[in-house]
């Protein structure tokens, strides 16, 4: 039994509403300032909805040949890129969903991209290459071959692109063609999250523990003890706290002061199998946590990582991937049955002694 049982009415969580994916929903967002809401399937089918009343807008099917993997939206809203199995990367105007540009890199998964923070490049991983293009869809960089497959990117700001493969997270100035930083362990690294200032590196790895380094000192350190990969990890927008799963339970390092090390982290219990996503809203100490047993709780955070949850629901399946509107004021979930869910987030000035209500 999912921990929202134990809790009624959904507190902040107020049901807006909701739609069907024709398959397992993988990806989703907001676009257009939040006046759209995108959900991609795994089938490679793509919806655009009315983000106020989820009315659809359009509809396209079988995107990318054999699966659709990954999506990035532009950070203007107005376009958006997928990925998928097809070894293409496409280009989409948010608005009427109409194709503007076809990438295609050759045989094999395209399975992360990402725009940097002024939208001027477009981040795509390609087996053991990166490639960087530009708005317009043109090649502007590309890596050298790395010694495993990519398995996370990151922008630590719009020039400078962090890769995570086996044994190393490196950081490259997209601009100068270089290597400004290479940090390297020993392990599999499966996750990889930059705080907002981008000193600060978190990655989860295969042997379930967290390793992260501050890039200013070149002191890392470890986190161990999780039952599971730490796959889904979020830091706050003021880089103070580190949300990760790895369990049923969202474990909150604080890195204010001397910490984490030698701290004892925050942990965030409702969840009853592990969690499968995690979102820090834009402003503010609230986080998301989205997990297999289809339970959605959104928790008000304190900087020394504890926490109360503020509210609950159930999006009626493995949540697949959670979203914060632009402005905060709802949270969208999408599960693998293909379920679509946006509820209203409303702030309330007072909380049950329980902690929703």
């Amino acid at each position: 039994m999912s921990g929202i049982e134990a809790f009624s009415p959904k507190g902040m969580l107020h049901e807006s509403w909701s739609a069907q994916a024709s398959d397992y929903a993988i990806v989703c967002g907001w676009a257009l300032q939040g006046k759209t809401f995108l959900v991609g399937d795994v089938a490679g089918g793509l919806y655009a909805f009315e983000g106020i009343s989820g009315k659809l807008i359009w509809q396209i099917k079988d995107i990318h040949k054999g699966g659709l993997l990954a999506m990035s939206i532009h950070p203007n809203g107005k376009t958006f890129a997928t990925a998928g199995q097809d070894g293409h990367v496409n280009i989409w105007e948010s608005q009427e969903g109409t194709s503007t540009k076809t990438i295609e890199l050759g045989k094999g998964w395209v399975e992360h991209i990402k725009w940097s923070p002024d939208g001027k490049f477009l981040a795509v991983v390609f087996t053991k290459y990166v490639y960087v293009f530009d708005d317009q869809g043109q090649e502007h960089w590309r890596s050298e071959e790395h010694p495993s497959t990519v398995s996370a990117i990151a922008w630590s700001n719009s020039n400078e692109l962090a890769t995570a493969c086996y044994g190393q997270v490196t950081f490259f100035d997209v601009v100068n063609d270089k290597i400004n930083q290479k940090l390297e362990w020993r392990g599999s690294l499966v996750s990889m999250v930059l705080s907002p200032d981008g000193d600060i590196v978190a990655c989860g790895s295969q042997d379930n523990s967290v390793h992260f380094w501050r890039r200013s000192t070149d002191q890392d350190s470890e986190m161990t003890g999780y039952p599971g990969k730490p796959s889904h990890l979020a830091f706050d927008q003021t880089g103070t706290v580190l949300a990760t799963g790895g369990s049923d339970r969202v474990t909150v390092w604080s890195f204010q002061g001397d910490g984490p090390e030698g701290t004892v982290p925050g942990e965030l219990m409702l969840h009853t199998e592990p969690i499968s996503c995690l979102s820090f809203s834009h402003s503010g100490m609230l986080l998301a946590s989205g997990a297999r047993d289809g339970s959605v709780f959104s928790w008000f955070l304190q900087k020394d990582g504890q926490g109360d949850p503020v509210g609950g629901a159930f999006a009626g399946d493995l949540v697949s991937q959670i979203a914060w509107h632009p402005d905060d004021t709802a949270l969208a979930a999408i599960n693998a049955n293909g379920g679509i869910t946006v509820w209203e987030f409303k702030v309330r000035t007072k909380t049950s002694p329980q902690g929703i209500g």
